[in-house]
């Protein structure tokens, strides 16, 4: 827990001097995301609250927004755990995924389109691949997603799929070998990103399809049998 609370006292400046709980939840949802806290870890008011410097009622309205959403659950008499997620639960995250990312393609208007973000993504991808940093490429794939969804220009929809993209990182963690589940995907991103600069929209809602449901059968394969093996 030390070596997970050194970057949430790093945050603690985003925070200035109106501290609320939906910014506190906003920091935990990102830390949740990028892979600070994998499933199961018990979050520690004392810890969590000193690193950030927020109150203890604070803290505990953050908690209850993250349970929510579904990213934590409260254990009578245990405390506040990061979920940990059932296969049904990766399947609708992969339903949610394909219903919100292929309609923002879709609907996307005429080409030219603001694609730095997603550039930018797979560039990051790339330099995780060289340097055999195969958690930082999952982040750097759903950083890609994450920028896909954001061509749609709609904060609600931003705003839904943070907390989704928060879900999948879950389903990450309980994978054993993050290079074969992440590794493919990066060519695809690519492919994705040059149909998308090409303006070639149905293209791309096409191979956004295909990716989406190979990934899905992917990650439910090796979710199911993790699972299976610590039940």
């Amino acid at each position: 827990m030390a070596e997970q609370l050194t970057p949430l006292a790093d945050d603690r400046a985003l925070l200035g001097r109106t501290s609320t709980a939906e910014r506190v939840s906003d920091i935990l949802r990102s830390r949740i995301a990028e892979g600070y806290f994998p499933p199961g870890t018990r979050l520690s008011e004392d810890s969590i609250g000193g690193a950030l410097g927020v109150s203890r009622n604070t803290l505990r309205e953050a908690f209850r927004l993250l349970t929510h959403e579904r990213l934590l659950v409260h254990e009578l008499n245990r405390g506040v755990f990061v979920r940990v997620l059932a296969v049904e639960d990766v399947e609708d995250i992969y339903r949610t995924r394909r219903l919100v990312e292929c309609a923002v393609v879709r609907g996307l208007g005429e080409p030219p389109y603001a694609l730095d973000g997603l550039a930018e993504a797979v560039a990051e991808g790339r330099r995780a691949a060289r340097e055999g940093d195969w958690k930082g490429l999952g982040t750097a794939n759903i950083h890609f997603h994450r920028e896909l969804v954001a061509l749609a220009g709609s904060e609600r929809t931003d705003e839904l799929m943070r907390s989704v993209f928060a879900e999948l990182r879950l389903a990450f963690h309980v994978v054993d070998d993050p290079r074969r589940l992440h590794e493919p995907y990066l060519d695809r991103n690519e492919q994705l990103l040059r149909a998308l600069s090409a303006g070639q929209r149905r293209e791309a809602e096409h191979l956004l399809a295909g990716y989406l449901d190979d990934s899905l059968e992917r990650v439910v394969e090796v979710y199911r049998r993790r699972v299976g093996e610590e039940a």
